[in-house]
C-alpha cells in the first residue's frame, strides 16, 4: 500500500486529539491527501460501539468484552477506511490505535498481551502504523485536563491511568523504530513543531 499511517497515543488529557487534529490540517493545507480518524469510532458501526465503550452508566462491561468491542470497532474501521485509504496513497491519522488496547485493556486491566496482540492482527489484517506518536503527560496533570462530566474510562482509578501510562513507556522502549515519545509542552504549538519535524520523515 503506497499511504502512510500515523497514530496517536496517549493518556487521558494529553491533548492527542488536537494535536492529531493540528496535523491533519496542516498537512491538508500542504496538499497532501490525509484522512481523519478515531477510535472507537469513524464508521457508523464504530460511533454505535463508543457510545456503548463510554457510557458510564455501563459499569457491568467485563475486560474481556471491553477488549472484543475495541477490536470489532477496530476491524470495521480498518476494512472499511483504512485499507482502502491507504491503498489510494492517502495519509492516515488516526487518534488511537492497537496501542490503545495493549495499554489500556491490556496493562490497565490485565488482559494477556500476548492475547490482545494476536486478536489484534486479526482484527487490523496485520497493518501497523508507520509513525505512532505518543504524547506524554504526567498522569494527574492529564487528568486535570479532562471536563467534569467524564466518560466511563475516565472515572477509573488513578492507579489504573497510572498502569496505563507505564503500559505505554514499556511499548516505546519495546518498538523504539515506530514509537516516538513527545513531552507534552505547555503551549501547544510547541508541541506541533516537534510531531511535524518526526512526520518529516515518514511522508
Amino acid at each position: 500500500m503506497s499511504g502512510k499511517f500515523i497514530t496517536f497515543e496517549g493518556s487521558e488529557g494529553s491533548g492527542k486529539s488536537t494535536q492529531s487534529k493540528l496535523l491533519y490540517q496542516y498537512l491538508r493545507r500542504q496538499g497532501y491527501k490525509v484522512i481523519y480518524l478515531r477510535e472507537p469510532g469513524s464508521t457508523k458501526i464504530g460511533e454505535k460501539i463508543r457510545r456503548i465503550l463510554l457510557d458510564p452508566r455501563n459499569k457491568s462491561i467485563l475486560p474481556v468484552c471491553e477488549t472484543l468491542l475495541y477490536m470489532a470497532a477496530r476491524a470495521q474501521m480498518v476494512e472499511e477506511v483504512i485499507v482502502p485509504a491507504l491503498k489510494k496513497g492517502k495519509i492516515v491519522i488516526c487518534d488511537r490505535f492497537l496501542d490503545s488496547t495493549l495499554a489500556y485493556q491490556g496493562y490497565g486491566l490485565g488482559i494477556s498481551i500476548k492475547a490482545i496482540k494476536s486478536i489484534g492482527d486479526f482484527a487490523t489484517q496485520g497493518i501497523r502504523p508507520d509513525l505512532t506518536i505518543f504524547l506524554d503527560l504526567a498522569v494527574k496533570a492529564g487528568l486535570r485536563q479532562c471536563g467534569k462530566t467524564k466518560d466511563r474510562i475516565e472515572e477509573r482509578s488513578l492507579r489504573y491511568h497510572q498502569r496505563v501510562r507505564e503500559g505505554y513507556l514499556k511499548l516505546a522502549k519495546a518498538y523504539p523504530g515506530r514509537i516516538k515519545v513527545i513531552k507534552v509542552d505547555d503551549h501547544k504549538n510547541k508541541t506541533q513543531i516537534k510531531i511535524r519535524e518526526l512526520v518529516k520523515d515518514v511522508i
